[in-house]
């Protein structure tokens, strides 16, 4: 049997631009892909953090991405999440491929986030605030500019030095006016990115002008929130899937819980790829993202395909 092949941060980001990663997202849910029949994410407990396992099973290809979360790592120089995705053949359940989990996570994050951005913010976006500035925030930062037009990105961030470091590198890397800023930018802002492991609301939600979208990715845990009850009472809220925004989201499990906000409210994203819904453009728009498998799966079955073409003139956009 032939060794699976192994694709590693450098291949990944090599293989599959941004640009490809949300062609595959979207040329998923078109296919058909269902969110909802996404196996729930099983999270493990350990003495020092969480293991996570990630199925999931589409046409062409089978995988499983295997992560672990553990907070103390920061303070010993390690990442806080590792990983790495096991991808199969479907019709003989073959090991083709095994990529570095944490990257196709990065990847795969903001790519969804873009997708959403593109289904849901004004054609001329260009003003972006991000909270964060770890690798998601620069992946956001990079995956909006290939859906929006961008020209000016306030970063907002609990440490200075961090925020200055971002704001260099993203200033010398894009071109763009890249500043340090306050949580109050949200007011001026096309769109805002929130990208942290914070436990409570970022921002108040009373600022966001009427044509701003939102994007929530740092957490999948039900106590920790983003974004206020202003926010997710004002905004046309858009979900992966309303089964997993109720079991991880807890930007919105406090309003769900409480009956301030009606479950099928709640704007499955496959809708919007495939038309079947639209978004009010007269109120703000806010994307809950808890990170599912079939992302995982369709950035993945991208990847392998794309590092598979042997001169290729570009990747694969789909899982098929």
């Amino acid at each position: 049997m032939t060794a699976p092949r192994i694709i590693s941060e450098t291949g990944l980001l090599s293989a599959l631009p941004m640009a490809a990663a949300i062609d595959a997202l979207r040329a998923a849910l078109r296919a058909g892909t269902d969110p909802e029949s996404d196996p729930p994410r099983t999270i493990v407990p350990v003495e020092h953090g969480q293991l996570l396992l990630m199925p999931a099973h589409r046409n062409r290809y089978a995988g499983v991405k295997i992560a672990t979360v553990a907070p103390d790592n920061p303070g010993a120089g390690l990442p806080r999440v590792q990983g790495q995705y096991l991808l199969f053949d479907a019709p003989t359940l073959t090991p083709v491929a095994l990529l570095d989990g944490i990257a196709l996570t990065t990847v795969r994050t903001a790519a969804v986030s873009a997708l959403a951005a593109d289904l849901l913010a004004a054609p001329d976006a260009r003003r972006l605030v991000v909270f964060g500035t770890g690798p998601q925030a620069r992946g956001h930062l990079d995956a909006l500019r290939v859906v929006r037009p961008l020209t000016h990105v306030t970063v907002v961030g609990r440490t200075p030095a961090n925020v200055e470091r971002f704001v260099e590198a993203a200033r010398r890397d894009t071109g763009l006016t890249v500043e340090p800023g306050d949580p109050t930018a949200v007011a001026t802002a096309d769109l805002v990115a929130c990208c942290t492991t914070a436990r409570t609301p970022l921002f108040d939600g009373t600022l966001l002008a009427p044509h701003t979208t939102v994007m929530a990715v740092g957490s999948h845990e039900r106590d920790s929130r983003e974004v206020d009850s202003a926010t997710v009472r004002r905004c046309t809220v858009v979900v992966e899937s309303r089964a997993a925004a109720a079991r991880e989201a807890g930007d919105l499990i406090p309003e769900l819980d409480s009956g301030r906000l009606d479950p099928t409210s709640l704007v499955p994203l496959a809708d919007l790829a495939t038309g079947v819904a639209t978004a009010d453009p007269a109120r703000p728009r806010f994307f809950k993202s808890v990170g599912m498998a079939w992302e995982d799966l369709a950035v993945a079955g991208a990847a392998y395909e794309a590092a598979e073409e042997d001169g290729r003139s570009g990747p694969s956009a789909g899982i098929g």
